[in-house]
């Protein structure tokens, strides 16, 4: 297991356990069935940034504290310099970089992802939550898919959609992609 899912694996545990929950409990506030719950905890599954989100957004944490276990300081800027931004790597094709960790009540995300190419034959995995997304792309060619429509993004494009509506992504050609992502909830 990684150990950075490790980590936020325990993390999600001590937040339910100091809020004295049990876990059918929090995956009944959060939208999951408890075995997904129980998935997220075990530190054995994909830990979905959205769903994160949800939880963190859901008791008044921010996504750092249960991401990277440290609380945003900042209320009044925060730079982060190319590179310095704080990464997890959900699982082994997507890297996100969180570029305002220090920022205290941010209304939005951001985040530089990169992810790599799969086989072609490989499903598309879709994730749908509350709120909205903005992508940017920077580098590579990224396929979104929101509701069986297809999109292709070339650098420079951008797309800005309702994460309600079930979406995947996919980097094409056979190269990774980068791209600036918002999500706002």
């Amino acid at each position: 297991m990684d150990e950075q899912i490790r980590q936020i694996a325990e993390r999600l545990k001590g937040l339910r356990d100091a809020l004295d929950m049990t876990e059918e409990e929090v995956a009944a506030d959060c939208g999951l069935t408890v075995d997904e719950y129980r998935d997220l905890e075990s530190g054995e599954c994909d830990l979905s940034i959205s769903i994160l989100q949800r939880i963190a957004h859901k008791y008044g944490i921010t996504l750092d504290e249960l991401m990277f276990g440290e609380e945003p300081k900042m209320d009044s800027y925060f730079l982060t310099r190319k590179g310095t931004g704080i990464s997890v790597e959900r699982v082994k094709a997507y890297k996100y970089e969180l570029l305002a960790s220090g920022f205290k009540h941010r209304m939005a995300d951001p985040f530089i992802v990169t992810i790599e190419p799969k086989p072609e034959d490989t499903p598309l995995f879709f994730n749908e939550h509350e709120g909205q997304e903005f992508h940017f792309v920077i580098e590579g060619k990224l396929l979104v898919n929101i509701n069986g429509k297809e999109l292709s993004l070339l650098p420079g494009d951008s797309l800005f959609f309702d994460s309600g509506t079930p979406h995947a992504l996919k980097a094409l050609d056979g190269k990774p992609v980068k791209f600036l992502a918002m999500v706002m909830q």
